[in-house]
């Protein structure tokens, strides 16, 4: 029976230190393997997804005879798919998840950025306009995590955090020791060599409660020395010792030591406000640069049709030149302004051009190196229009809705309430450490009757040798590595020992400088937030304010274009009647054509204050109708929108406004 229970003993802690039985958390990996897979697992590199530059199919669907007949919700649905920005995003969430798995560890967090790109600008007049358009996107650190998590520095501040892994530890070794003697008394040799063989295994563990435990085991086997003096010989020992340390003050308490997990759980939650912030910013981009491509587009068709006037007006006045009924320098002014139109409309097809390709940047993955996408037209199938009247909404109402909907606020509320959190940790580390301790440790020892002959003395000299017997040794030492573990589990030579240790530092300055930091920085926060729900507010009105005032210009700006063509209408019937000059109708031309661009610009700027409008409220998501969780997933799963038979031109009501 002794027997069984040693070798009972011997699985029990085998299977305590495998460390497939170690209760870890775990964020993710396969839980689809056999055993040999669950005992490695945890030193396996995990496999993270590679991530694709193809893009999705919807592109080529839209595409037809060298043209990409783009409507807005299309155009935004391959930003969810394709827009590199949105896909760098969607690794944060995964970063932060990384994070909470070391934080579960007791580890120390990384810092992991938050930060937002805008998105390129639209294209500027010019043949060089749009370089700088075309490069990288620019970016804007968000402001929601407030300072809080910045790698190692939180950490580095406070009472340490145990560590929640369970460690293993095993290590042997053999060692052969030969050592010179000054006196054989002892030894009853001049020459003392020893040899062993030792083994050493166990785990420990810290918790949240600030208590570590240790269990472990040692052993000395085949412990054998050239001594006659020894009763024993070979010998094995060893001994199977557990230890408990619990904090009382510094480092003690669940909510102290949890501070970590509870602040990456946090930033896990604001990691997908993030990527809610970054989708906002790209949609909120692409509407900007597809409404200019249309706004561009309707102004190369003002100059356009300027320079078909101005044609038209170089043939007539030639013509009547050779009849002899105008003057040569009439055709040639005619001209100038035929060309100085030529020029207007080659500078507004590159703005165009400059423009398509910055917009098909930002809808694709592979950069423009798909032939049939970079030498695609992009065909724009949505106009806007503007409507008869804006809904009015109280402006109180609208702040409520901008700090309901904002995900800045939230942003700032869990930052505040994450360094509450770590402030925990920095009020704890003022008080002294103060620990208890208990070691509990059995021993156990087995040998054989050493074999070597015992010399036999008489007036100190050797007179003989003899064989010591089993008779001449204590026989409860007697025995194979089973009975060693019988003494140790049945706690023959039990050992005890239990204490407390104290450190307190005198002035305690340094732990007082920490606290006073984090108190001041979150006064900082307190500020900054005050000063985010002031800024919501005044962007709000301001917001609102510049929707008014845009409405208006465009009002007139269309009431002046539609007086101005009637002008010039009349100032051509004039010239034609001979009462009037070229130079007249030239004039009055270049006004009607600046009071159409006039319009265009003011119709663009009603366009960017309603879409500002709605990014100050939050609403940019619910107006373009996005789906955050198909934003997540890339995959956005409405069908591509039909393309039209015939596309509607510039004005006309042929597509949806918002």
């Amino acid at each position: 029976m002794t027997q069984f229970k040693s070798v009972l003993s011997v699985i029990l802690c085998l299977v305590m230190a495998l460390p497939v039985f170690a209760q870890t958390p775990e964020i993710t990996g396969n839980s689809n393997g056999g055993f040999f897979y669950r005992l490695t697992k945890n030193y396996q590199p995990t496999t993270v997804a590679r991530i694709s530059f193809e893009d999705s199919q919807r592109i080529e669907r839209l595409i037809r005879a060298g043209h990409l007949y783009l409507s807005l919700r299309d155009a935004i649905a391959l930003a969810l798919e394709n827009n590199l920005d949105i896909e760098v995003a969607r690794l944060t969430p995964k970063l932060q998840q990384a994070n909470l798995q070391r934080a579960s560890a007791g580890q120390l967090l990384r810092n992991v950025s938050n930060s937002i790109s805008t998105g390129p600008s639209s294209a500027s007049l010019g043949a060089l306009g749009a370089v700088n358009s075309l490069g990288p996107s620019s970016g804007s650190s968000s402001s929601g995590t407030g300072g809080v998590l910045s790698g190692l520095s939180i950490q580095l501040q406070g009472s340490a955090i145990p560590n929640l892994d369970p460690t293993v530890f095993v290590n042997a070794q053999f060692q052969h020791q030969t050592s010179p003697q000054t006196n054989s008394f002892v030894t009853g040799t001049n020459f003392l060599v020893t040899s062993q063989k030792s083994t050493n295994f166990g785990i420990q563990q810290g918790f949240l409660t600030g208590t570590s435990v240790s269990l472990g085991m040692g052993n000395t086997l085949g412990y054998k020395q050239n001594s006659p003096n020894n009763d024993f010989n070979p010998v094995d020992s060893g001994s199977l010792s557990f230890s408990i340390t619990q904090n009382l003050l510094n480092g003690f308490g669940i909510k102290v030591n949890n501070r970590t997990i509870r602040i990456a759980k946090n930033q896990l939650h604001i990691s997908d406000l993030t990527f809610k912030q970054q989708v906002i910013s790209t949609v909120n981009n692409i509407v900007s640069l597809y409404w200019d491509l249309v706004i561009f587009n309707d102004s190369l068709k003002v100059k356009q049709q300027t320079l078909d006037l101005n044609t038209q007006l170089y043939t007539d006045n030639k013509r009547r030149a050779e009849l002899g009924a105008l003057a040569e320098i009439d055709i040639i002014q005619a001209e100038a302004e035929m060309k100085n139109s030529q020029q207007d409309v080659l500078t507004a097809e590159t703005q165009v051009l400059q423009q398509e390709m910055i917009l098909k940047g930002v809808l694709t993955r592979t950069g423009l190196s798909n032939p049939a996408v970079a030498g695609a037209r992009i065909t724009p199938t949505d106009h806007f229009e503007v409507p008869l009247q804006d809904a009015i909404q109280p402006t109180q109402d609208m702040v409520a809705e901008a700090f309901q909907k904002r995900t800045e606020i939230e942003q700032n509320q869990i930052a505040l309430e994450d360094t509450r959190i770590s402030m925990l940790g920095t009020k704890n580390n003022l008080l002294p450490s103060l620990s208890v301790f208990a070691n509990l440790s059995n021993t156990g020892l087995i040998g054989s009757v050493n074999d070597l002959p015992v010399p036999i003395t008489s007036g100190g000299q050797v007179i003989g040798f003899r064989q010591r017997t089993a008779a001449d040794v204590n026989g409860f030492f007697l025995g194979g590595y089973g009975s060693f573990l019988s003494q140790l589990f049945t706690r023959k030579f039990p050992n005890y020992s239990a204490g407390f240790q104290l450190n307190v530092p005198i002035r305690n300055r340094a732990n007082q400088a920490d606290l006073i930091t984090d108190e001041l920085n979150y006064r900082q926060q307190q500020i900054q937030d005050k000063q985010l729900q002031n800024s919501i507010k005044l962007n709000v009105l301001n917001a609102q304010i510049a929707l008014k005032q845009s409405r208006a210009a465009y009002e007139t700006a269309v009431q002046a274009r539609k007086l101005q063509e009637q002008v010039l209408a009349g100032e051509r019937r004039k010239y034609e009647l001979g009462t009037s000059s070229i130079l007249n109708v030239i004039q009055v031309q270049r006004d009607t054509t600046a009071r159409g661009l006039t319009e265009l610009d003011l119709k663009s700027q009603y366009i960017k204050s309603r879409n500002a409008l709605d990014n100050v409220l939050g609403r940019t998501l619910e107006v373009q109708n996005v789906d955050i969780g198909e934003a997540k997933s890339g995959v956005v799963t409405r069908e591509p929108e039909m393309i039209p038979a015939v596309v509607p031109a510039a004005g006309q009501a042929a597509g949806r406004n918002r």
